[in-house]
């Protein structure tokens, strides 16, 4: 059974920078996709970043061009270095891993993490 567990959250000012991490754990699959969704209160989880073994990426609008998916898999474990943080950033941010690439991909999620970017 696929574990996730997630590192990396906070609070930062208008601007700021932070670096999430997401190792994944109980699965071998030489093919595999990560990905970083956030959720907003009462509002359903919507895609910030997602990259796959074969290092193909994808993005969520409103974050192009400020936040970098990368993954190391070696160790399993995708990154996503959020830079040019922004107030409307603040979200949980929740890691998903699946070693089936469909569409719809049937994520295992993390916990998430809080990311908090103040005015």
């Amino acid at each position: 059974q696929v574990q996730l567990v997630e590192s990396g959250g906070g609070s930062v000012q208008n601007g700021g920078s932070l670096r999430l991490s997401c190792a994944a754990s109980g699965t071998s699959s030489p093919s595999s996709a990560m990905a970083w969704y956030r959720q907003y209160p009462g509002k359903e989880r919507e895609l910030v970043a997602a990259i796959t073994s074969g290092t193909n990426t994808n993005y969520g609008d409103s974050v192009k061009g400020r936040f970098t998916i990368t993954r190391d898999d070696a160790k399993n474990t995708a990154y996503l270095q959020m830079n040019d943080l922004k107030p409307e950033d603040t979200a949980v941010y929740v890691c998903a891993y699946t070693d089936q690439l469909v569409i719809p991909p049937p994520w295992t999620w993390g916990r998430g993490l809080q990311v908090t970017v103040s005015s």
